[in-house]
């Protein structure tokens, strides 16, 4: 029987908000990113592709630390941010970072599968008729693209749900302020009498991680139907 302690349910709720904001706020840019790489010949394509997948091959918790770098008292990004108002570090928004930065790679790959399946000729006769490129790209290519940019938002958000090392570098693990699932287990695992509360949590992240995947699937051959 799953048994969950009231921080445990603030640890469900932030981790669905992190995850739906990190998706959320990423989307943008990893559509961007997806349409450079695919669609565009420039010089440097080669550097944007290794910086985006960078975080796929980096310890979680050097982007972590990188990020605290960034964003702590000394870091330049937190000089910026300062004058505003605006405090990221230690905060649920420091999670919504960290989870953006190591999911990103993931939302850009299937973004640009969905981009490179669309035909060209499409594209072709589009421009041919006269329309401009915002008009191909928003009534062709994003289109024809939908099952990779839902297949990346839902790694994305699966993947934010699970996130560890960069958001205990640099969010901490605050009960009830920052603390997601996996920090939230990461804290009853270390002692022996938490052991069901533990596996309590674990049941709830695999739940969410399946009901995600069905959603995926689900909305996978709908799309496929109506192609």
């Amino acid at each position: 029987m799953v048994s969950l302690a009231p921080a445990d349910y603030d640890a469900i709720r932030l981790s669905a908000k992190v995850a739906v904001a990190a998706t959320v706020v990423s989307l943008p840019f990893a559509l961007a990113c997806a349409y450079l790489v695919t669609f565009v010949r420039f010089r440097g394509k080669m550097v944007l592709e290794v910086l985006v997948n960078l975080p796929l091959t980096l310890p979680p918790v050097v982007v972590g630390y990188l990020l605290l770098l960034l964003l702590g008292k000394e870091g330049w990004l937190a000089s910026l941010l300062r004058p505003l108002g605006i405090t990221v570090i230690f905060t649920w928004k420091a999670a919504v970072l960290a989870s953006a930065v190591v999911g990103f790679p993931l939302l850009v790959r299937s973004i640009r599968i969905g981009m490179d399946a669309v035909d060209r000729q499409l594209i072709n006769a589009s421009r041919t008729l006269g329309a401009s490129w915002y008009d191909t790209l928003f009534t062709v290519i994003l289109p024809l693209s939908m099952r990779g940019i839902i297949a990346g938002s839902s790694l994305m958000f699966a993947r934010s749900l699970g996130e560890f090392g960069a958001t205990v570098i640099v969010a901490g693990n605050i009960p009830g302020i920052t603390q997601t699932i996996p920090l939230a287990i990461y804290d009853y695992a270390s002692s022996p009498a938490s052991e069901k509360l533990a596996l309590s949590l674990c049941l709830v992240s695999v739940a969410i991680s399946v009901l995600v995947l069905f959603f995926h699937e689900y909305l996978s051959v709908r799309l496929a139907r109506r192609d």
